[in-house]
């Protein structure tokens, strides 16, 4: 069984925002049970705060003795463990501020969102809130 439908990764640069949605790639250490499948919502700072700002289906995970010289050499500039490789990822062009979801009751903030484990449910609501903004 799954230990959880989903995360949440707060990706902290513009730089790195593009290239999960350019790459369809994320570099990370954190320590989850990442399960093919799994969707992952992306999370930002925006202009009107922390917000989200996609979502992806997780396809690979590739420790870093598994990765090109080159992607070894950015895992030890930044410290990552691994390479979360997505089937497919959407970029929303409307942004859905955290504290318009179900989170907004939660007492994390910023970077506390990072890594948060998301069940089934709750990945549902946030993507059709989201997709809903994005047809408004």
């Amino acid at each position: 069984m799954t230990e959880s439908a989903g995360y949440i990764l707060r990706i902290s640069t513009e730089k790195w925002v593009d290239q999960v949605f350019g790459m369809a790639i994320y570099y990370t250490s954190l320590r989850r049970r990442w399960e093919v499948g799994q969707t992952v919502v992306f999370m930002h700072k925006t202009s009107i705060g922390d917000a989200v700002i996609g979502y992806g289906v997780l396809g690979n995970v590739y420790e870093k003795d598994e990765l090109s010289d080159e992607e070894k050499r950015e895992c030890d500039k930044y410290g990552w463990k691994k390479a979360i490789e997505f089937k497919y990822v959407v970029e929303f062009e409307k942004p859905l501020p955290i504290k318009e979801t179900f989170l907004k009751d939660s007492r994390l903030r910023g970077k506390y969102f990072h890594g948060l484990k998301l069940n089934e449910e709750q990945v549902t609501s946030i993507i059709s809130q989201a997709e809903h903004l994005q047809r408004c």
